[in-house]
């Protein structure tokens, strides 16, 4: 019987985006609603470590499964660093996608091209029943447009653009996106991690 490993997140947009990054490893993947988890876990950490640990470690208590959760952040160099932590609620808490791009292009009102530099940055965590607990990092550099492009991936991908493709981070297949986002290569380090959970001696079984 394969082990499971619960993707401790209700977005479904991201929800996607790992199931395709962490395709063949040895784990069956689940989430909080297929296993009629109704958990909703306050983010009061003041970095994304500490917010990917909350996350990770709640839901594993909550399940007792092997818990992979993250959090994301859009820092702007001109913007010291913000939104950072706050990306998620930086144009209030029920603000959509849209209202969260027109929110952050504001903030950079008059701000020429070149001085638009950002990098998106991922933090995964993943708990282990044991209170075993690994992190992993992936950063993605780049530039703000002056506005948004693109109808695929969400958040602020729409003004995320890349210079080496010439094309924001919405314009990217998801193939594409997963070869160099901050989640996919922090995906790729949770992988290897986990791949290493799985003992020789019981199949399907984690150490």
């Amino acid at each position: 019987m394969t082990a499971k490993l619960l993707l401790a997140t209700g977005n479904a947009a991201k929800q996607q985006e790992y199931f395709q990054l962490l395709e063949g490893i040895p784990f069956q993947l689940t989430t909080p609603a297929r296993e009629n988890i109704k958990l909703v876990v306050a983010e009061t950490g003041t970095t994304l470590e500490e917010n990917a640990r909350l996350k990770a470690v709640a839901y594993t208590v909550v399940s007792g499964l092997l818990t992979l959760a993250d959090d994301s952040g859009l820092e702007v160099v001109v913007l010291g660093g913000a939104p950072g932590v706050l990306s998620a609620r930086y144009a209030g808490d029920n603000a959509s996608d849209a209202d969260k791009v027109s929110y952050l292009l504001s903030q950079l009102s008059g701000v020429p091209m070149a001085e638009r530099l950002a990098h998106f940055r991922c933090i995964i965590a993943i708990a282990h029943p044991t209170d075993k607990m690994e992190l992993c990092e992936g950063v993605c550099c780049g530039l703000i447009t002056l506005e948004p492009r693109g109808e695929h991936g969400f958040g602020y991908d729409p003004i995320f653009y890349l210079p080496k493709l010439g094309k924001t981070m919405a314009e990217l297949t998801m193939d594409e996106k997963n070869k160099l986002s901050h989640r996919g290569i922090a995906a790729r380090k949770a992988r290897a991690i986990l791949e290493s959970y799985i003992s020789p001696c019981l199949p399907g079984g984690v150490m």
